[in-house]
This record gives structure tokens, C-alpha cells and sequence, in this order.
């Protein structure tokens, strides 16, 4: 049958992969192809990794295996204030305060605030006043929120050595460097704008 004139007998456009667009950026960094097909794959891969965690995948499956009752968000935060009290990632230790919280987790004050409210209903945390301001609150773990969090420990890392089980010590000594220089650099080309640590 003969196409009607005026007819568009063109393929649609098809919207381009991922990789069509990025291999421009990767091919002009002079990067051969091998190196280039290797850091899509990374990302690919650290693209699952890191929605396993901002979904809380990880944290909740070993919550669940305790049968903590907690959600992976009130676990955060619980984890945030034993982070905030012995300094880790931060220049020295620190009272956690709301907040403190709020900025650790990237929340709203009014969310952090109502997320220890559970974690103080939950006999997790509880308020206190500050030793340097007696004016201040500050949220204080208790002993079952200790409990809690080196149960947690346990199970987080007879996990992690199963994972690592099978690699050999060299692997295992290289990825360490190499992650940590990895997270160097998305420190350097990603610089919070209001970084824990340096408080």
C-alpha cells in the first residue's frame, strides 16, 4: 500500500540509556573503554547499595532478626545519639541535643523532635539537663537502649564477616584503602554544608 503523503514514516525517538549519555563525559576524560564500562558497572552497583540503605533495608532486617520493635528511622536516631555522645565522626564528644539530632539526620527540628519523643516513650532515651547549661535538654541513652545497640553490633558484624568470609586478606586490606579513598574524594567534590565532624 502506498504511504500516505505527508506521512512521518521516521522511528520515534527513542530516549537515550544512561550510558549513551554518560559515555560522552567518560570518553572525553580519555578514559579507555575498559575503565569506562568499569565505573558505570560501580556505579550501578553502589546505585543499589545506597537505596538499600536510605530505605533502611539494612538496618531493618537485622532490627527484625531482634525483634526490636523499632523502625529503621527511631534506630537512626537512636544510633545518632551515641554517636553525637562519644564523639564519633565529630571533632570531640558532644551532648546530643534535638537539635544535634536534627542535623545529624538531616530532619527538621519539629521531626526529630517527635522521633525522640518515641524513642523516650520506648524507655530508649531519656531527657536530662545539661551539665554545662542546666537550661539545656539533652537526650540521654539508657541502659536498654545500650543493650539494644551492642545486640545490634553483634548481629551487624557476624553478618559482615560472613560477607567477608571468602576474601582473601589482601582483597579485604585493599578494598578498605580503596573505599577509603573513595570517600575522600566524594568528601572533597561533595562538601556538606554544615559538616558534624568539625564541631
Amino acid at each position: 500500500m502506498p504511504q500516505s503523503m505527508g506521512m512521518d514514516t521516521s522511528k520515534p525517538n527513542l530516549p537515550q540509556s544512561y550510558q549513551d549519555r554518560v559515555q560522552p563525559h567518560l570518553h572525553a576524560a580519555g578514559l579507555s573503554n575498559a575503565v569506562s564500562d568499569a565505573l558505570l558497572v560501580f556505579e550501578a552497583e553502589h546505585f543499589h547499595y545506597m537505596r538499600r540503605i536510605m530505605k533502611g533495608d539494612v538496618p531493618q532486617s537485622l532490627l527484625e532478626e531482634l525483634d526490636s520493635g523499632l523502625e529503621a528511622t527511631q534506630f537512626h536516631a537512636l544510633s545518632a545519639i551515641m554517636r553525637i555522645r562519644s564523639g564519633f565522626g565529630r571533632a570531640t564528644p558532644t551532648e546530643p541535643t534535638v537539635g544535634l539530632l536534627a542535623e545529624d539526620l538531616c530532619l527538621d527540628p519539629s521531626r526529630a523532635s517527635r522521633i525522640a519523643a518515641d524513642l523516650v516513650d520506648r524507655g530508649l532515651i531519656v531527657r536530662a539537663a545539661s551539665q554545662s547549661d542546666g537550661r539545656r535538654s539533652i537526650l540521654v541513652p539508657t541502659e536498654q537502649a545500650h543493650s539494644l545497640i551492642n545486640a545490634f553490633l553483634s548481629a551487624k558484624w557476624t553478618r559482615t564477616l560472613r560477607l567477608f568470609a571468602d576474601w582473601p586478606e589482601e582483597d579485604i586490606l585493599t578494598f578498605s584503602r580503596l573505599f577509603g579513598r573513595y570517600s575522600e574524594g566524594m568528601r572533597e567534590q561533595y562538601p556538606l554544608r554544615h559538616d558534624p565532624s568539625s564541631k
